[in-house]
């Protein structure tokens, strides 16, 4: 039987214009040569060097400029002068390159080995580097020099992260950690009121309550122009990939179906876009959008949000962060669309099955042979203390960490702050939550009272603080839905075979699913995808990650 990882994983991140870098630590003898000296500063996760630590870094531009504050320059900013001040490190920028460019950039660097000292890259790049032998052993390095608050945050994924970094018992990266997060149902709880309806609990009660949507004018314009289930063309999320707003996920999972995941079956691993309880859920989705129930420009909207955002559309499927995204836009058009979110809908056996995701989409690494590779983690370490201190403009070299159980821990501390039998003060002490501290002192400030209840009509939306408070308790409560069950990938990593044929493979998935969804392609294709699917490379993917399995 292949050994089951006990991880928390979650949904979305956002790494801001990360960077190369390039380190130099020396001291001027009394005859003017350059020799290197030890510092114990190396060894303290907010120790300022002895010595100055010089940083040259490649810097992606952003055009808006959004990433600097007022008056500030890549040259001249507060976060070069805080690192300065800090820790006695100066930031130079080696080069400027714009965010469409930034890959090629790096996959550049990585081909002919011309490195700067350090660098964020994908995982992809991170197993390539690995190979060549083109990056530094971080073991010792972040045992002595990350701070205790990045250490909980790693650790808080149960080893998922650490496995994903660790080549032959080294730790060669450090990895981002995002906080755990599932695909939810978000509906429009004015429409099903105005209708007389309740949340749907199983796929047939969704499948009613989009027709009411499509067919009874909730809107009240007395046209025929609503939208039942607005859903992206992306349909699923997979092992590779965390992104799952506007998916079709749960309609999928009630089915027993995971796309997209390793599974266990008779002991050995499969994948699940080519088992029979997809082929159900596609024929379900098929029938649907034959019944005009989602969204009829499904394969050509590029913005699926559009359909919200205008009102158009009563229900999507997305993490407890919709509170952020695309919401806010939706208020602006009408401040009293009541949206509000459930975990559903259920499975034949009443669960709610979600799928749990990589924690982990970006790694810092160091050149091999770098003598200090330390440096980097100390920087992230006051990226990540003094955050909300100084803003997140110009934050340079930032690998983005927060801890996986995040939302859960800091919807459980609101509500204890609106019920009285906490106060801000009792929270303290959990640095790592790093937005937890002004989460609990806001919270009064933008939730109206009576406190339990969360309908749109009591929030201050103007107040600043109003998007995180809605998101964490309008989506956050369903992290604590007793319907929940998990499921988790077998792995997460790519094995060589992945990073050869998945781009292949998954057009070859996502074509064929999205053509027998929308009618164009008959169901009876399925099959015949599979057996492509297999010859095409999946059979090798498959057996690479059995291997990799049977390694642990």
């Amino acid at each position: 039987m292949i050994k089951k990882m006990a991880v928390c994983v979650v949904v979305v991140s956002l790494i801001a214009g990360i960077v190369f870098f390039s380190i130099s630590y020396s001291r001027k003898t009394a005859i003017g040569t350059t020799t290197s000296t030890p510092d114990t500063a190396a060894t303290e996760p907010f120790g300022k060097y002895e010595h100055p630590v010089s940083i040259r870094l490649g810097y992606v531009v952003d055009p808006t400029g959004t990433d600097l504050s007022e008056g500030e320059t890549v040259e001249k900013n507060k976060w070069k002068t805080v690192i300065k001040q800090n820790l006695n490190i100066d930031v130079e920028v080696m080069w400027q390159v714009s965010k469409e460019n930034f890959g090629q950039k790096i996959d550049l660097a990585i081909a002919s080995n011309d490195l700067p000292d350090a660098m964020i890259v994908n995982q992809v790049q991170l197993n390539e580097m690995v190979k060549a032998g083109e990056i530094e052993d971080l073991t010792k390095a972040y045992a002595s020099s990350a701070s205790p608050e990045m250490k909980k945050i790693i650790d808080s994924t149960h080893g998922l992260a650490l496995e994903q970094v660790t080549f032959e018992g080294k730790m060669m990266a450090v990895p981002s950690v995002t906080a755990e997060d599932f695909s939810m149902l978000w509906i429009r709880q004015d429409w099903l009121d105005g209708l007389g309806l309740k949340p749907p609990k199983t796929v047939n009660e969704l499948e009613a309550i989009a027709k009411a949507f499509v067919e009874q004018d909730p809107d009240g314009n007395g046209k025929r122009d609503t939208i039942g289930l607005a859903s992206s063309t992306s349909l699923f999320n997979d092992f590779n990939n965390s992104a799952f707003a506007f998916d079709l996920t749960p309609i999928f999972a009630a089915y027993g179906a995971f796309p997209g995941y390793w599974l266990e079956k008779d002991g050995k691993p499969v994948y699940g876009s080519i088992l029979p309880e997809t082929r159900n859920a596609l024929v379900r989705l098929r029938d649907m959008y034959a019944k005009g129930l989602l969204d009829p420009d499904l394969g050509i909207r590029k913005e699926p949000e559009e359909t919200v955002i205008s009102g158009q559309a009563g229900m999507f499927f997305q993490g407890f962060f919709a509170g952020y995204w695309p919401l806010p836009s939706a208020w602006l058009n009408d401040p009293k669309a009541n949206w509000q979110a459930y975990a559903l809908p259920l499975d034949g056996n009443g669960a709610y099955r979600v799928k749990v995701d990589n924690p982990s989409s970006s790694f810092l690494v160091v050149r091999k042979g770098y003598a200090h590779p330390e440096a980097i983690i100390k920087i992230n370490n006051l990226y990540l203390r003094d955050e909300f201190k100084y803003g997140t403009s110009f934050m340079l070299s930032r690998n983005f960490f927060a801890p996986a159980d995040e939302a859960r821990y800091e919807f459980k501390a609101v509500q204890e702050i609106l019920a009285g039998t906490k106060t801000p003060a009792d929270f303290k002490d959990k640095s790592e939550y790093k937005l937890l501290e002004n989460t609990v002192s806001t919270i009064k400030q933008t939730k109206l009272k009576p406190y339990d209840q969360l309908g749109i009509s009591y929030w201050d939306q103007h107040n600043e603080n109003f998007m995180r408070g809605y998101s964490l308790l309008v989506g956050g409560r369903n992290f604590f839905d007793p319907n929940i069950h998990k499921v988790r990938s077998l792995t997460y990593k790519r094995t060589p075979a992945v990073e050869r044929l998945w781009s292949k493979l998954s057009k070859l998935e996502h074509d064929t699913f999205l053509k027998i969804i929308l009618g164009t392609a008959p169901i009876e294709s399925f099959d015949p995808f599979v057996q492509e699917w297999k010859e095409q490379g999946g059979d090798q993917v498959t057996a690479e990650v059995s291997a990799s399995l049977n390694q642990r």
